[in-house]
């Protein structure tokens, strides 16, 4: 499955339940959890020492579950979709399914579930499915995202709120 990069957001009306975006993918490596650890404080040996890791039920070092949810983040916005267009992530729910190990390969699949025009005449929600894959195509990480997105067509930079 190809990446989908687009040259502009799309906003609440220019989307559809079944539209289907797809990342590039990242490779996680030592240097990645290593950062992770020290920035979140998250310093487990399941994801810093292979001897450690080794005797775990994973069987060696894995990337924590949150720093594939971050980099996931990253690749939606690499994806062009939310690009001027977001106003906020609003909620978030996740199921981890199988672990990320160092040198693995994700991406992020993302598809609108359903659309509520709800807050009001400039904004609406949108629900997303999310799903990261590895190289393999097994799902490590599925879930969805509730996003508050634009609904002018005029693309905005962020932070950036019409008067309209």
């Amino acid at each position: 499955m190809g990446s989908t990069e687009l040259d502009h957001g799309k906003n609440f009306d220019e989307l559809s339940p079944g539209d289907c975006f797809v990342s590039a993918e990242r490779q996680l490596g030592d240097t990645d959890i290593a950062a992770f650890a020290e920035l979140s404080g998250d310093h487990n040996p399941v994801h810093l020492d292979e001897g450690f890791a080794r005797a775990t039920l994973f069987r060696g070092r894995i990337a924590h579950g949150l720093l594939v949810q971050s980099v996931a983040s990253g690749l939606a916005w690499d994806t062009g979709v939310f690009r001027g267009t977001i106003v906020a992530l609003a909620e978030m729910s996740m199921r981890f399914e199988s672990a990320v190990r160092p040198g693995d390969t994700i991406r992020l699949e993302l598809s609108v579930v359903s659309k509520d025009a709800a807050p009001g005449p400039r904004r609406g929600h949108v629900r997303w499915r999310t799903r990261v894959v590895n190289q393999n195509g097994a799902t490590v990480i599925d879930g969805e995202w509730l996003t508050l997105l634009h609904r002018s067509k005029t693309p905005r930079t962020i932070g950036q709120e019409s008067t309209k």
